[in-house]
Formats: structure tokens, sequence, C-alpha cells
């Protein structure tokens, strides 16, 4: 089966070469990031990577096997999408995304038919499957493989992968309500009143007072009820986890800084979709 499966992956990169050959051609001198801007047809994903801050990363030694989204694949998001996460405060998102495309290692096509899943440096999963002919990489087809890089390889994919913390938050995927919009925008409001009040008190030295007003403003929000992504709800419970084991008042107040700041994070996101439908 696997040999069945290798000649279709052969397949597709000789039907797909003439999009990369002059690439391929020059793999042993580039590594990922200049193959890729090389190849013409992934101006958004190096533009994702800058704004991640993840292009030294990829021109490192390595080596890595990054699943390549088209700019057309990135068009193809809901309308606003990559205008969002190419925002700074974004940059969370954003680098959880990338990261889900790209596994440790140099894995060719021979190797990945013999997979059922590999293990991402954003810490999760990626299905592979082998519907019919072609090769999939969760619900994204393979459509050019094996394009080598002197520190990796890249295979070319047709959609924008999401890691699973991403699919798990429902609120995304529809419409944000009146309801979400308000409650959104209560939190908000509620965390960087936390934060602007605890800042400039912790700059005089009273962290502890810090570390309360922010403990405070989470378990607000919390016990609040509000229609919130799941995302900016588990960045506050696992703040407040955080927090609760930590003695030190100035590392207890930066462990709910993060906590508010990653909610925040959620928060902007889910509200820049508002508009989108």
């Amino acid at each position: 089966m696997h040999r069945s499966l290798l000649s279709a992956l052969t397949g597709l990169a000789l039907v797909g070469g003439s999009l990369l050959a002059p690439v391929a051609a020059s793999a042993q001198h580039d590594d990922i990031v200049e193959t890729a801007v090389a190849a013409g047809s992934f101006g958004t994903l190096a533009a994702a990577l800058e704004a991640a801050g993840l292009v030294a990363t990829l021109k490192g030694e390595g080596p890595f096997t990054v699943f390549a989204p088209t700019d057309e694949a990135f068009a193809a998001l809901p309308e606003g999408t990559v205008e969002s996460l190419l925002r700074p405060e974004n940059r969370e998102t954003l680098t959880a995304i990338l990261t889900y495309h790209v596994v440790p290692g140099r894995v060719t096509a021979e190797q990945v038919v013999a997979l059922d899943a590999a293990t991402t440096v954003n810490g999760a999963d990626v299905r592979i499957t082998t519907p019919g002919s072609g090769v999939k990489v969760n619900d994204a087809n393979v459509i050019t493989t094996d394009v080598m890089a002197s520190n990796g390889v890249i295979h070319v994919i047709d959609a924008v992968l999401l890691p699973p913390e991403a699919m798990s938050d429902r609120s995304a995927e529809r419409p944000m309500s009146r309801r979400d919009a308000r409650d959104a925008q209560r939190a908000r409001d509620l965390l960087m009143l936390a934060i602007d009040r605890g800042v400039p008190l912790f700059n005089d030295g009273f962290a502890a007072g810090t570390a309360g007003i922010y403990e405070v403003a989470a378990r607000s929000v919390l016990a609040a009820e509000f229609s919130l992504p799941s995302r900016a709800e588990r960045a506050l419970e696992a703040g407040l986890e955080d927090g609760a084991r930590i003695h030190d008042p100035a590392d207890r107040a930066w462990a709910y800084r993060r906590a508010l700041d990653r909610a925040l994070d959620a928060l902007d996101a889910r509200m820049a979709l508002r508009d989108r439908h």
C-alpha cells in the first residue's frame, strides 16, 4: 500500500514541479525562507513569518519540514482574517497557527505516506490521510512535495491549517451576536481597567497590590458568565491556577498579567471577526 501511495505523491511532485522547479534547483544553497520567497507563491506566508518573528528560526540550522499554504490558501480564509492576524496584538495567535505548519526534522514524501499523524512545533498533531490517490494534512490537500532546502523540506498545501485550540473555539465559527459583542467589550474594559490601575502601582513598588487587582479582575470576568471565546476563559483560568502557586508578589503579578494579556488577545481576535459575515 505504501508503494502505491508513494507513487501517487511522486506523481503530484512531477505534476506540480513546474511551479517550483527553479527553486528545487537551488535548494542546496537556499534555506526554507529563501526557497519559499523565491517560489513567488508564498508572499502571505513570508509576511506572516515576519510578523510572528519566526523568520530567523526557519533560517536556522533545523532541519524542519514545512507544510506551506499558498497565497491562494490564505486568500480563501474569511475576509479580514489575514489582516487581523498580522496585527502586533495578535502575534501569539499567529505564532500558534504558523508553528502548527512546521514539523521538526526533514520528513520527505516517502516518510509522510507511512505516517498517520505528525507532531508539530506547536505541540499539537496534524492528521495525515491518503484518500484516493492524494494525500491530505488535516483537511488540506498536498499539491507539491519534496521542495528541498538547505535546512529542511517544503510540502505545498492548498489550505491553511488551524490548530485544535482554534478549531475548538466555536465562537469564532459563527457571526458575533449583540450579546457576544457586548460581553466581549465589557470583559475587555474590565481587564484593561485592571491593567491601567495595576501598572503604576507595580512601578511604585506595590507588587502585592497589583497582583490583587489582576486576580480580582480575572475572577470577576469569569464569575460574570460572559459569552466569551473559550481561549480567553482558558487563559484566565490557567493564570489563576499559576498565580495561586507563586509566593513572590512580583512573580505572581506577572503571572496574572500574562493571563490578562492572553485573554485580551483572544477577545481582540474575536471582536475583529464582527464584520466578516
